[in-house]
């Protein structure tokens, strides 16, 4: 079992300030999805979770680096460092440059603003020593600047580089001395063209790559990452609009130099940059339409009027509700291509900038009368999944009426799981059963630092079941997760005849994984798919919101199901439609017997752990042997090992914590 690194971690905890981080991810986003998952990970993480095996980069964005000490100084700092030289890479912008060096100088003999001592990473065996550039102040453009740096093609072989270019610059320093280090490793890649404000001894390196063990750094003074797109509304600063200007001229020169950082770091970048998304009109319909009109009589009571139009506003989303006469029968629609008929976005905003989805008025058309037709939704066939769900419900000797009876679709969608589980006057009106599936993700969640990429090709669903408290004693609702995860095994190989086969399998506690297609031996299996199930609590049910993304036909970020070589190519709708109908299959056997032996052989035949060795950190490194899961609680069970890996006789009951289990390198014994 292999785990690819495919996330790029952004550190959003303490010392890091909102805007960089915003910065980080759009900019770093659109040259490195969806081959990355660009995401943040706060400190606790850091220290506590197993995140080394799958980060391709750490990014440590602006903001105030005694932050970063105060919180990661000692066990964070020892994970960082062994994980960049063991391979890994980092990426510092200001103040993640400094916190990179060996010492950080700022702003010496300002009493209200110094910052001296040595750093522990020290991947820049030197001092970062600044400002550069007088006039800082924090959380302010007034020290802000377009710094013309001039750009060093030896060091940066790939990629089109450009000599010269103006950079945003507010409070980096110059890496002192920086020309010699070569001898250590270090490459300067950038240097500033103005006369400095700090002694920068030989040279006025402004950006360094750094070769630590078999990893690297990169470390900045100035900010590539920060789009000029994104600084527009801070134009209250007396001249920033001609910095804004400045930056504006030289943007494409920015994003070839970032591309080329990133490059010399020997990630994958994209050619072109992706552009921002817009989000696309969501679509409720049903398997008959009757289904969808009770579905808008119960949420008559949250709809308001305004203007003539009705609106659901609810805790983290608006919608405007249409249907489909109002909008996609109209002369103007039919004449306009479907993608341009799905756009939601005010035709005055620059969505190529960084964007609050969460503010974006969602537009939700109600098909009360029929099922959208293929030119409404070009990237989802509804009336190739209602049919499709009808054939498997047939089949089934279990009920599956309500999975999937109601479906809301969206081509670009923030996160079919927020839409759901973040809305509660929705979600608190929605029926058993009821999906949200998308083509595109621009803001899918994980569990703990973890994310699904979740491009088109992907599988990405939520359905919604509420579970009766009432069964909690013969059912407890912590297997919904594994029941979503059969299901999915279960329904890849059961989609039609001749895919039973398929090299497909669990990782406890909520991942699927998949054989390698890369590896001839099939011995390497990589994810391809994960599960995040969020409940709110009623007196008398769990409301569960299940969420699965799932690597269908894309070949990125690891492998797909369509690379397993399949007798023919999963679709995404069939796909579905046996998904939830064997979730639904599973779900009604479960609350008749709970998580019985049935299930218990079920899990077993599909997970990848039976007799697995494991390393358990929080008890000293003592090893243990995976034995299974238990049936109350869907923990797992491991017996202690000792010498030559002989069994001891004690056995111990283990869980996830925050989602720091990890078979490569350890788990947390339940506190019992």
């Amino acid at each position: 079992m292999a785990t690819k690194r495919m996330n790029v971690l952004v550190y959003s905890g303490h010392g890091a300030t909102v805007e960089s981080v915003k910065h980080c991810l759009y900019s770093l986003r659109r040259l490195l999805a969806p081959t990355y998952a660009v995401i943040t990970v706060t400190g606790d993480a850091i220290i506590k979770e197993p995140w080394t095996s799958s980060c391709a980069l750490l990014v440590f964005p602006g903001g105030a680096d005694l932050g970063y000490c105060r919180t990661l100084n000692g066990e964070g700092n020892r994970r960082i460092s062994q994980y960049v030289e063991r391979g890994g890479l980092y990426l510092g912008f200001c103040a993640g440059g400094y916190y990179g060096s060996q010492r950080c100088e700022f702003e010496v003999g300002n009493k209200k603003l110094e910052v001296v001592g040595n750093r522990e990473l020290a991947f820049y065996p030197g001092t970062c020593r600044g400002c550069a550039f007088s006039g800082f102040v924090y959380h302010s453009e007034e020290g802000a600047k377009a710094s013309e740096l001039s750009i060093s093609k030896t060091a940066l072989a790939k990629g089109s580089v450009p000599e010269v270019f103006r950079c945003y610059y507010n409070g980096g320093g110059v890496f002192v001395d920086a020309a010699k280090f070569e001898s250590k490793g270090v490459e300067v890649l950038a240097s500033f063209n103005e006369t400095l404000d700090v002694d920068a001894g030989e040279g006025s390196a402004a950006i360094v790559f750094c070769k630590v063990g078999d990893g690297a750094a990169i470390l900045t003074s100035t900010h590539p990452e920060f789009a000029p797109a994104n600084l527009e509304n801070n134009v209250d600063v007396p001249g920033f609009d001609e910095v804004v200007k400045a930056l504006k001229e030289d943007d494409q020169q920015r994003v070839d130099f970032l591309r080329a950082c990133l490059l010399k770091l020997g990630l994958q970048v994209n050619q072109e940059q992706n552009a921002v998304p817009s989000l696309s009109r969501l679509h409720l319909s049903s398997s008959h339409p009757s289904k969808t009109l009770k579905i808008l009589e119960s949420l008559r009571d949250v709809i308001s009027s305004r203007d003539g139009q009705d609106y659901l506003e609810d805790e983290n989303d608006t919608f405007l509700l249409e249907t489909p006469t109002a909008w996609s029968l109209s002369p103007l629609a039919d004449a306009l291509p479907a993608e341009e008929t799905e756009k939601t976005k005010d035709e005055t905003v620059d969505m190529d900038k960084i964007i609050d989805y969460d503010k974006v008025v969602k537009r939700l058309v109600v098909h009360d009368t029929d099922q959208p037709r293929s030119k409404d939704t070009p990237y989802f066939n509804h009336q190739a999944f209602f049919s499709n769900l009808e054939y498997y419900g047939r089949k089934s000797a279990q009920s599956s009426e309500g999975f999937g009876q109601n479906l809301l679709y969206g081509e670009v969608v923030t996160s079919t799981n927020t839409l759901l589980e973040k809305n509660t006057e929705l979600l608190r009106r929605l029926p058993m059963g009821f999906t949200a599936t998308a083509t595109v993700q621009i803001a899918g969640r994980g569990r703990g630092t973890n994310v699904w990429v979740s491009p088109a090709g992907s599988l990405m669903f939520s359905t919604v079941v509420r579970h009766p408290v009432s069964l909690m004693s013969q059912a407890p609702v912590v297997f919904l997760q594994y029941l979503a995860a059969l299901a999915i095994v279960e329904g890849i190989q059961t989609y039609d005849i001749g895919y039973q086969n398929m090299p497909v399998k669990l990782k406890w506690p909520n991942d699927i994984f998949a054989s390698d297609p890369s590896d001839p031996s099939g011995k390497t299996f990589v994810k391809i798919g994960g599960i995040l199930v969020n409940s709110h609590y009623s007196s008398t049910e769990y409301l569960s919101v299940v969420g699965v993304g799932l690597n269908t036909t894309n070949a990125s970020p690891t492998t797909s199901l369509n690379a397993l070589k399949p007798p023919a190519p999963f679709t995404l709708e069939k796909l579905l439609a046996r998904i939830i109908s064997c979730f639904s299959a599973l779900y009604a056997r479960f609350v008749r017997f709970g998580f019985d032996k049935y299930f218990e052989d079920l899990y077993y035949k599909h997970w990848l752990h039976s007799d697995q060795i494991v390393t358990l950190e929080a008890e000293g490194g003592i090893r243990a042997r995976i034995k299974g899961i238990t049936t109350d609680w869907g923990l797992l069970k491991a017996e202690e090992l000792g010498w030559e890996d002989r069994a001891t006789g004690r056995f111990l009951t283990l869980q996830s914590d925050s989602n720091s289990f990890d078979f490569f390198k350890g788990l947390i014994k339940r506190k019992v």
